[in-house]
């Protein structure tokens, strides 16, 4: 076991929601110990275990958070506010 720090850019994830998101994704990664979000740098420090993860798994995880995490356009039927 070797723990890695590694440093993962949280760019555009700006909001409380997107920020508890990010959290939550990371948490959900098996071998992660450690996380501390910084969003005035728009960087998210994370701890691993790298027998259990990569740094591939953890941008993986923040790059889907940044895809949900974005506006829906106002007709798209994902969008909560859509009117039928």
């Amino acid at each position: 076991m070797a723990i890695q720090t590694a440093q993962v850019s949280i760019e555009n994830i700006d909001d409380e929601d997107g920020l508890d998101s990010v959290m939550t994704a990371l948490k959900n990664i098996s071998g992660v110990t450690a996380i501390d979000l910084d969003p005035v740098h728009d960087v998210a420090t994370v701890s691993y275990d790298d027998t259990d993860t990569s740094i591939h798994a953890l941008t993986a995880a923040i790059s889907m958070v940044d895809y949900v995490t974005q506006p829906f356009p106002i007709d798209a039927p994902q969008n909560p506010h859509h009117k039928d």
